[in-house]
C-alpha cells in the first residue's frame, strides 16, 4: 500500500517513538516501593514467568540475564526458586500457565522437575512452556519433561547454517546444522507444541542462507516457528560488531518479506514474528505478554507486570538466594505506570498479536482508553499499518513489519534495562 512517506522513514519514526516511550516507563524511581504489586482479583489465574539464568555457554548476541553453569550454585538457586514460588502461593496468587525461560532451564533436570512438581502441587497449572537448547534434545531430557506434563517445548536454534553457528559460538556446544535437524526430527512430535526459535538479519546472514533455513524448516515436522529480528542491547551490539560485523537494519524488511512469503503455504501468523502450522490449534507463544496482561516474574533477573506496575528481581544470584532464604521477595526495582503508559502497553501487545478488539478494550478500560489511543490509531491507519474489519469493531494488521520494528525496540529497551539492573546488583 502506498503511503505519504517511504517505509524506511515511517519505520524510523515508529521505532523512535516506541524507544522513547518504553525507556520512559522503564525508568525506575530508586525511592519507589520495591514490593511485589498486590493483585486486585486473586480469583483470576495469571501467568508465572520463571527465569533460569544458567547456560553451558554464553552466546555473544544474547542480552538476557545469564551466567556460566555452576552446578552447586544452580542447585541452591532452584531451592530459592521454590521458596519464592511458595511466597506467591501464600499471598493468594493463582497461576494457570508457567513459562520457563533463560538461560537454559534444562541444565539441571532433577531440580527442574522438582520445581515443576511443586508448581503443580500449589496451583492448577494447565500449561507449561519451557525453553531448551538443541543438545538437550535427547532421552535423558525429553522423556521426563513429557511425563511431568510439559506441553510446549521451545528450542533455540537461530540458524542451521554451520558458518553462522560458528560465528555465534554455538557450533561446538550445540552441534552442526545437520545434527540439530536430526534431533528435531526425532523429538518434535513428542509435545503438543514444538517451537523452533530462529533469528534473521544477523550480519553474517545472506539471503541465500536465510532461504536455505526456511526450506529446512518447512520440511521439519514442527508446528510452530518464531523468527526474531536481531535485538541488541548497547553492550551486546559492541560484541556483535567485533565478532560478526556491522548490523544493517535496512535489510530487515526484505528478510522479513522472504520469511513471510516462504512460510505462508504451511504456516499462519500467531504474532508478527511467530507462525503456527495451519492445521495446529492456537498455542502459547514465546511472547507470553500478548496473551497475559498480568504476569509474575520469578527468579533472579525476572521482570513482572501486575496491575499496571512493572517490577524486577535482583540480578545478583547470591543476593537472590539469600533474600529467598529470609522469606523476602527479591524485588529491587518497581515502577507504577500511569494510565497513558498502560494504554500504550495494551495497544502494542494486542497488535503484536495481530488484532485489537476495540469493543473489548472499551468494556475493560472505558471510553477514555479509545480517546487517548485515537491519535495513535489514526496514524497507523494513515500509513497503512492497520485496517478495520468490515462490520466489526476490530482493528487488524495490514503491514506486520511495523510491529516487528515496534517489538524489536520494545525488547531492546528491556535488554538495556537489564544492563542497568545488572549494574545495580
Amino acid at each position: 500500500m502506498d503511503t505519504f512517506l517511504p517505509h524506511n522513514k515511517i519505520e524510523k519514526i515508529v521505532g523512535g517513538i516506541i524507544r522513547r516511550q518504553v525507556n520512559s516507563y522503564l525508568r525506575f524511581d530508586p525511592s519507589g516501593a520495591c514490593q511485589v504489586p498486590i493483585l486486585r482479583d486473586t480469583s483470576k489465574p495469571i501467568m508465572m514467568y520463571i527465569h533460569i539464568p544458567f547456560c553451558e555457554r554464553l552466546c555473544t548476541y544474547c542480552s538476557f540475564h545469564k551466567v556460566v553453569m555452576n552446578e552447586d550454585l544452580a542447585r541452591d538457586y532452584f531451592h530459592a526458586l521454590n521458596r519464592e514460588i511458595l511466597m506467591y502461593a501464600e499471598k493468594g496468587y493463582k497461576f494457570s500457565t508457567v513459562y520457563f525461560g533463560g538461560g537454559t532451564p534444562t541444565v539441571l533436570m532433577p531440580e527442574l522437575l522438582a520445581t515443576i512438581g511443586l508448581l503443580k502441587q500449589q496451583f492448577e497449572i494447565s500449561e507449561i512452556s519451557l525453553e531448551t537448547n538443541p543438545n538437550h534434545l535427547d532421552e535423558e531430557h525429553i522423556r521426563p519433561l513429557q511425563e511431568i506434563g510439559v506441553n510446549r517445548l521451545s528450542v533455540g536454534v537461530q540458524s542451521f547454517d554451520d558458518e553462522i553457528l560458528k560465528k555465534t559460538g554455538r557450533f561446538g556446544v550445540y552441534g552442526s546444522g545437520a545434527e540439530i535437524v536430526e534431533r528435531i526430527e526425532r523429538y518434535c512430535k513428542d509435545f503438543p507444541t514444538f517451537n523452533v526459535d530462529m533469528m534473521f538479519n544477523m550480519p553474517v546472514q545472506s539471503e541465500e542462507s536465510l532461504r536455505r533455513d526456511l526450506e529446512i524448516i518447512r520440511g521439519l515436522g514442527i508446528n510452530q516457528i518464531t523468527y526474531y529480528p536481531l535485538m541488541l542491547s548497547a553492550a551486546t551490539r559492541k560484541t556483535i560488531e567485533k565478532t560478526m560485523g556491522d548490523v544493517d537494519s535496512r535489510r530487515g524488511r526484505h528478510f522479513y518479506g522472504i520469511i513471510s512469503e516462504q512460510l505462508a503455504e504451511d504456516f499462519k501468523g500467531a504474532t508478527a514474528w511467530c507462525f503456527n502450522r495451519k492445521d495446529t490449534a492456537a498455542a502459547l507463544v514465546d511472547e507470553y505478554v500478548i496473551n497475559y496482561e498480568d504476569y509474575a516474574g520469578v527468579g533472579s533477573g525476572s521482570i513482572g507486570y501486575i496491575n499496571g506496575s512493572i517490577y524486577a528481581n535482583t540480578f545478583n544470584i547470591e543476593d537472590y538466594i539469600k533474600l529467598a532464604a529470609e522469606g523476602k521477595f527479591p524485588v529491587i526495582a518497581r515502577r507504577d505506570c500511569n494510565v497513558r503508559e498502560q494504554y500504550l502497553y495494551i495497544f502494542l501487545m494486542q497488535f503484536f498479536g495481530l488484532s485489537l478488539d476495540l469493543g473489548h478494550l472499551r468494556r475493560e478500560r472505558g471510553i477514555f482508553a479509545l480517546v487517548w489511543l485515537s491519535p495513535v490509531i489514526a496514524f497507523f491507519m494513515l500509513v497503512g499499518g492497520i485496517g478495520i474489519l468490515p462490520r466489526k469493531w476490530v482493528l487488524h494488521l495490514r503491514d506486520r513489519y511495523y510491529w516487528v520494528i515496534m517489538m524489536r525496540e520494545f525488547f531492546t529497551a528491556v535488554n538495556n534495562f537489564r544492563e542497568y539492573c545488572r549494574g545495580r546488583g
